[in-house]
């Protein structure tokens, strides 16, 4: 009754099975490892030099590991809070999977401005009106990928969800392709 199990027990067996099956991926530390390890995390800092040097090397790997998941080869927990979770990651990609207005925008003001600068008054009466075909094409744009995102999301998450993904949207769809981040993850043309 109070004895030892045999190994004859199947719930013993089974669990070994698992144990065999499933490993940590690592070696066990050594005793002394796993000690010393344990107690520098207990120590606290001695002076205030010490925990200087222990919050900038803790801000440090923070930012590493934020920088890596914006490049997008990183973990998207350690994403800015902006940036952070599925809805986000489905407006990103159905932003980054369109070809839109505001990826060519800065290109597009810098050729305009050349033309108003140039002395043709010619130049200069198309620069004007070009600004504002630009500007009426970059707003037929935003409504075009706000109602894609807004549709996109409502089905996916329901109507909760798309609430307050205006701003996010626009910001996405209106930067460079190659300056947005986090990272583009998807290609224009993919289905998301």
């Amino acid at each position: 009754m109070f004895g030892r199990r045999t190994p004859a027990d199947p719930a013993v067996e089974e669990r070994v099975e698992l144990d065999e099956v499933q490993g940590k991926g690592r070696a066990t530390p050594k005793r002394r490892e796993a000690e010393a390890a344990r107690k520098k995390r207990m120590t606290p800092p001695r002076n205030r030099k010490e925990a200087g040097a222990m919050r900038r090397q803790r801000v440090k790997e923070q930012r590493l590991k934020q920088r890596e998941a914006m490049s997008g080869v990183g973990d998207d927990r350690f994403l800015p809070s902006r940036d952070r979770g599925p809805v986000k990651k489905l407006i990103r990609d159905y932003v980054d999977s369109r070809r839109t207005i505001g990826e060519f925008l800065i290109p597009v003001f810098l050729g305009m401005f050349v033309l108003s600068a140039v002395a043709s008054q010619y130049t200069q009466y198309v620069g004007t009106f070009a600004w504002l075909g630009v500007l009426v094409l970059l707003g037929i744009d935003s409504v075009r990928i706000l109602r894609g995102v807004r549709r996109v999301v409502t089905d996916r998450f329901g109507a909760e969800d798309s609430h307050g993904i205006t701003m996010y949207a626009l910001m996405r769809s209106w930067q460079m392709r190659r300056l947005r981040l986090p990272k583009a993850t998807v290609r224009p043309g993919d289905q998301i």
